[in-house]
């Protein structure tokens, strides 16, 4: 009898290509749920990905293809996440009662009362959340705009690359289908998913597992590195082996740790912020609790710092919870650096023609 596993075509890869690392996913579909394929990761020179745009694309297209070649990958279809305050927008938007066909035909009239960009330079997507509470004939809406130039150019690299683009997703969305696939959403709590990345923050507000508040920032954990190249007067690859925790020659650790502290109160003072606009704008009520990822969540120290200065109970992001890991690939490693594959594991939970 021939197996028809040899047929069945294989699941998309979920690209997260920050300006530090790519970060790549791919997972199983099996009868008993996901089961992790390969998760993979490859650094990056700084300046290739500036503000989530691509600064040079040949060396972000040699880096993609080394990845690949680790993970034993040749061709295969792709989802990638994008994020940018200056190249995506998302807004919750309330607009009258409609069906989607309809809402389809009016988009870009009802987009072009919120997108700062010009309306014929992005590409408009939207999800319907609902009916909204208390106002009759009203409904929620989510609304993403991303510019036209941003897509092509990493469909381009991809595409050179030797895998095919299918899908583009908002890292922010990525870290709810994450989420939603480990986490129990049913709770009516409040949940702040945060990723600090190397150069962003993404910061999505979810209630029952629906997006209620969206914001992408710049700062990240560079934050942290140019605070001790500046301070110490050190290389970068010198400050961002002590922001690991390592030691360098001339440096006491009590010395660097005070000056990731301070550089650390700067982000966590940018996410308060955040969360001060949420309460302001959304809702009153509290959140719950901040489930973090992104290469920060890794650092010593931070996220229970985080927890103090924010007065929110912090919990560190486990992506691979509810995913298999078989035997072939090394566990514990994967469970170390989960946090860093939030993002890439929720882009590779997309599949063709969901929402």
């Amino acid at each position: 009898m021939i197996d028809a596993m040899l047929f069945r075509k294989k699941s998309p890869i979920g690209l997260d290509i920050g300006s530090s690392h790519i970060k790549a996913v791919q997972l199983n579909d099996t009868k008993s749920g996901y089961e992790l394929a390969f998760a993979e990761m490859q650094p990056l020179p700084s300046e290739v990905i500036v503000d989530g745009a691509v600064a040079d694309k040949n060396t972000l297209i040699a880096s993609l293809k080394d990845l690949m070649g680790r993970a034993g990958i040749k061709s295969g279809d792709a989802v990638i996440g994008v994020s940018g305050h200056s190249s995506v927008i998302i807004k919750k938007i309330t607009i009258p009662m409609m069906t989607e066909e309809e809402l389809s035909t009016s988009i870009k009239y009802e987009a072009e009362q919120y997108i700062p960009f010009d309306i014929n330079d992005v590409n408009i997507d939207f999800q319907i959340l609902g009916p909204k509470p208390d106002e009759e004939g009203q409904m929620d809406v989510v609304l993403v705009a991303v510019k036209k130039n941003i897509i092509a150019e990493y469909v381009d690299v991809v595409e050179k690359a030797g895998l095919v683009p299918v899908i583009m997703d908002i890292d922010s969305f990525a870290l709810n289908n994450m989420y939603e696939m480990n986490y129990d959403v049913a709770e009516k709590r409040i949940v702040a998913l945060v990723n600090v990345g190397a150069s962003k923050t993404n910061i999505n507000i979810v209630q029952e597992g629906i997006p209620i508040f969206t914001r992408d920032s710049v700062m990240g954990s560079n934050n942290h590195t140019e605070a001790l190249q500046r301070e110490l007067d050190i290389s970068r690859e010198d400050a961002e082996r002590l922001k690991r925790g390592q030691t360098i020659d001339g440096v006491s650790p009590e010395t660097a740790l005070f000056v990731v502290t301070s550089a650390s109160d700067e982000i966590y003072t940018e996410i308060h912020r955040s969360f001060e606009y949420f309460r302001s704008s959304v809702s009153e009520e509290e959140i719950g609790t901040i489930v973090l990822s992104g290469g920060a969540a890794l650092l010593k120290g931070f996220p229970d710092m985080m927890a103090e200065r924010l007065g929110i109970p912090v919990e560190i992001a486990d992506p691979f919870r509810q995913i298999r890991i078989p035997e072939k690939l090394d566990g514990a490693h994967l469970r170390e650096i989960a946090p860093l594959a939030a993002i890439a594991l929720g882009l590779a939970l997309r599949r063709v023609g969901d929402r």
